[in-house]
């Protein structure tokens, strides 16, 4: 049997995993808010199955890479946080997902 292309799994293909995304928790995030426009915090957490720290965590350093924006409000009385995918985030989540096809081949 004959192995894959070298470029295919070679360092280009690799060097083109972000870093920032390549987390299962932030790959997560990135994917279920690049499938919406914006959604509520807990929305987020619910679909990802972490918990409301984890997901704190990970939003913190998804926000400093770009990749993300919250916005924070009220529902009545009650304050919440909506998250949203950035354009580099969404940018950034495809680029990665391209270079993990290369890797494996397709």
């Amino acid at each position: 049997m004959a192995l894959p292309d070298s470029d295919a799994v070679g360092e280009t293909a690799r060097s083109r995993l972000d870093e920032i995304i390549h987390s299962p928790v932030r790959l997560s995030v990135v994917a279920a808010l690049a499938a919406t426009d914006e959604a509520e915090f807990g929305a987020v957490r619910d679909a990802v199955q972490i918990s409301d720290s984890a997901l704190s965590k990970a939003v913190t350093v998804l926000e400093d890479a770009g990749y993300v924006s919250a916005r924070k409000g009220y529902v009545g009385k009650r304050p919440r946080t909506w998250l949203s995918a950035t354009s580099a985030g969404r940018d950034a989540l495809q680029a990665h997902l391209a270079a993990l096809r290369a890797i494996a081949g397709q």
